[in-house]
């Protein structure tokens, strides 16, 4: 029996699951840890071998959260190999799964940002950043949705004069389909990108970006002295603001996504409708906004 080696079996994951955007989480991780394990065959590998990994990424910053996700997505690999995957014996490449090591930590609290932050923040990104960030806090989209966001998901309203983009299971945390209702601001920021030539909504120089966190957030973040400030927590924000402007618990679970079922993409006019003038609200709580979007696209 040939005792392959966990770069190969990662390998083969990508290349079986790769067509599906939601993978992209795992890709990094799986980016972040190779170095540590691809070379080690799937049969040695403990919990053990996860240490100098864990205490790196410790010592960088990274929250005990994120280095969860990150050995799920080994976890994933692992649990293919032995269920799936079969050499020309038969035989599977991996006997067992082993025990994979939960790391402790304080997982870091979520942190909204104020509508001055915003400003600041938007006026030290580059364009096409500054878009993203913006269209974020006004979508509530996480940032993988938002890279893999194509013009093919953007559907027309019966009987309403505006599109709405539809994110398929494929491409969403929960595996759920969802709808994405635009306020003015958002519909100006895919105004300004119509004419891109790009499949996708947001791109830079026609190519699909992987992620929002690259090197521009981290400079602009720290030069406003935003350190703790995560992509993610620009969803937290908008969530924050639906709620400061007065939209009820379920509306804000629909808009973010996290309802199982009681909402599909089969809407009707009405709870469209219902749903843009939440997120509308936004925008009627802060004019001034509406005035920078301007000068970000």
């Amino acid at each position: 029996k040939i005792d392959r080696e966990f770069n190969v079996a990662a390998a083969r994951y990508l290349d079986e699951y790769g067509h599906k955007t939601s993978l992209d989480r795992d890709i990094i991780s799986l980016d972040k840890i190779m170095p540590y394990i691809g070379h080690i065959e799937l049969s040695k590998i403990h919990s053990g071998v996860f240490d100098e990994f864990i205490s790196d990424r410790k010592k960088a910053g990274i929250s005990a959260g994120t280095l969860n996700r990150d050995m799920a997505s080994v976890r994933r690999v692992l649990k293919l190999s032995a269920a799936k995957w079969r050499d020309e014996n038969g035989k599977p490449w991996l006997d067992n799964v082993p025990m994979m090591p939960l790391v402790d930590g304080i997982e870091r609290k979520p942190r909204p940002i104020s509508w001055t932050e915003q400003e600041l923040l938007l006026k030290e990104l580059p364009g096409y950043l500054s878009e993203m960030v913006l269209f974020a806090l006004n979508t509530g989209l996480r940032d993988q949705e938002i890279c893999a966001m194509k013009w093919t998901d953007e559907c027309r309203v019966s009987g309403l004069d505006t599109t709405v983009f539809i994110i398929d299971e494929t491409r969403t945390k929960n595996n759920r389909e969802r709808i994405v209702p635009l306020n003015s601001v958002a519909r100006s920021i895919v105004a300004a990108k119509r004419n891109n030539k790009s499949e996708y909504v947001f791109d830079f120089e026609g190519r699909k970006l992987d992620r929002m966190t690259n090197r521009a957030w981290r400079k602009a973040r720290e030069t406003v002295g935003l350190t703790l400030v995560r992509v993610h927590d620009l969803r937290h924000t908008f969530g924050m603001r639906l709620r400061a402007a007065g939209v009820g618990f379920e509306d804000r679970q629909d808009l973010l996504g996290h309802h199982a079922g009681r909402i599909t993409t089969h809407y009707s006019k009405v709870e469209i409708n219902r749903l843009i003038d939440c997120v509308e609200l936004l925008c009627e709580t802060r004019k001034p906004e509406l005035t920078l979007i301007r000068s970000v696209i």
